[in-house]
């Protein structure tokens, strides 16, 4: 993949969410009627969906029939960036120990010990 920058901006992760929740390929029409209100305009959301192709997150083709309209589909997935962003976090945050990113966020949302027991069992599960 050739990524400029890893992480996305607020509005390229607007857009890769709205191209995310389609789940197959589309146009930016498609993704712009899945943004958030008040909608940028279309050559907004046209430049964005360049500048993610440029950053390796999408691609794009034509279909026969369908003139100049550029079909877009995700070239990665929404758990493979949310991934790639944890780790990132994780790193350029806490040093890099995932022990002090979660202790963050069990202090940070003032879990209880009930509370960190049912991740702890969620997290087994999950696992299985």
């Amino acid at each position: 993949m050739k990524r400029k920058e890893n992480t996305l901006t607020k509005v390229e992760f607007e857009v890769m969410s709205a191209l995310w929740d389609i789940n197959q390929s589309a146009c930016a029409w498609d993704i712009l009627e899945r943004l958030p209100e008040p909608r940028p305009a279309y050559t907004t959301v046209a430049t964005y969906l360049k500048v993610l192709y440029e950053k390796g997150y999408v691609d794009f083709f034509k279909l026969k029939g369908e003139g100049k309209t550029h079909r877009y589909v995700a070239r990665v997935t929404r758990a493979e960036y949310t991934r790639q962003a944890m780790n990132e976090a994780k790193k350029n945050l806490f040093g890099g120990s995932i022990k002090k990113m979660l202790c963050f966020f069990v202090e940070e949302e003032h879990l209880t010990a009930e509370e960190i027991q049912t991740l702890l069992e969620e997290g087994t599960n999950f696992q299985n």
